[in-house]
């Protein structure tokens, strides 16, 4: 089974019509999809916002059906401190028109308990879409690590409700590929990777995470080890968003293919 997928920050903001394109040319079955960009590069591509243009909104669910691509996680998804889960209804309704089987979401609430109470409600809105919720931890949040996310997802108990281990935070935060091999495989719902640098050369990690992420085999990350320890059937998301390269005149036709060919070799 093809589990690989293009995570949506690869592509710099490019619509996401053209996306969906790009997707199918590089023989990537699924990406990843926000309603808006969560990274851009302004010097290269429009703005846009699906949230606000109910015709490209309808545009992309064409191109997915015309293209064979599927949505494999749905970005964008924040609560923030005092925030309800209620407030991201809308967006679930969005995702869910366009087949996304699961919302991705990064907690910025920093009571446990407070959290968990909105993840479950989140929960119960995404179950009634079909959808699951994943839990994404990085450094610096409420959730910042493994454990921390396992925590939170067994406090919400909900089935529906799982973690997204990017290679990237995984990593930084000193977990290892025993460490997830050692997880039920029931609460992995996805993967993202990358390569970094396994002690950081870029000060700021938001920076690097955004815009400076390498294709695998570029860094230091035992990928091989976290590939293998993941449960069977996750999908597995590339996620190098690379500014530099773009900037520079690179297409990311050209950025993608040889990071594809690799992600393939781990996966296989």
């Amino acid at each position: 089974m093809d589990r690989l997928a293009i995570e949506f920050i690869s592509v710099l903001g490019l619509n996401p019509v053209r996306f969906i394109e790009l997707a199918a040319r590089l023989g990537v079955p699924r990406i990843g999809m926000a309603l808006s960009p969560i990274v851009s590069l302004p010097e290269r591509f429009a703005p846009w916002n699906l949230r606000e243009d109910a015709a490209m909104l309808a545009d992309v669910r064409r191109a997915l059906d015309d293209n064979g691509v599927s949505v494999s996680v749905g970005e964008g998804f924040l609560l923030m401190p005092g925030a309800a889960a209620a407030s991201l209804e809308a967006d679930l309704d969005r995702m869910a028109s366009l087949g996304t089987p699961r919302a991705n979401l990064c907690l910025v609430e920093p009571d446990f308990a407070r959290g968990a109470e909105q993840v479950a409600v989140l929960a119960d809105l995404a179950a009634t879409r079909g959808m699951g919720v994943t839990l994404e931890y990085l450094p610096g949040l409420a959730l910042g690590n493994l454990a921390a996310a396992r925590r939170m997802v067994e406090a919400v108990g909900k089935a529906n409700v799982s973690i997204l281990v990017d290679a990237m935070h995984f990593f930084r935060t000193g977990s290892t590929a025993a460490d997830l091999a050692a997880l039920p495989p029931t609460l992995v719902g996805y993967a993202q990777i990358c390569d970094v640098p396994q002690v950081p050369v870029i000060e700021s990690y938001a920076d690097e995470a955004r815009y400076a992420r390498l294709s695998p085999g570029e860094g230091e990350l035992p990928l091989a080890d976290f590939v293998r320890a993941l449960p069977a059937g996750v999908t597995v998301g590339l996620e190098i968003p690379q500014r530099d390269k773009a900037l520079a005149g690179m297409s990311l036709e050209d950025i993608l293919a040889p990071a594809i060919a690799s992600a393939r070799g781990l996966l296989n």
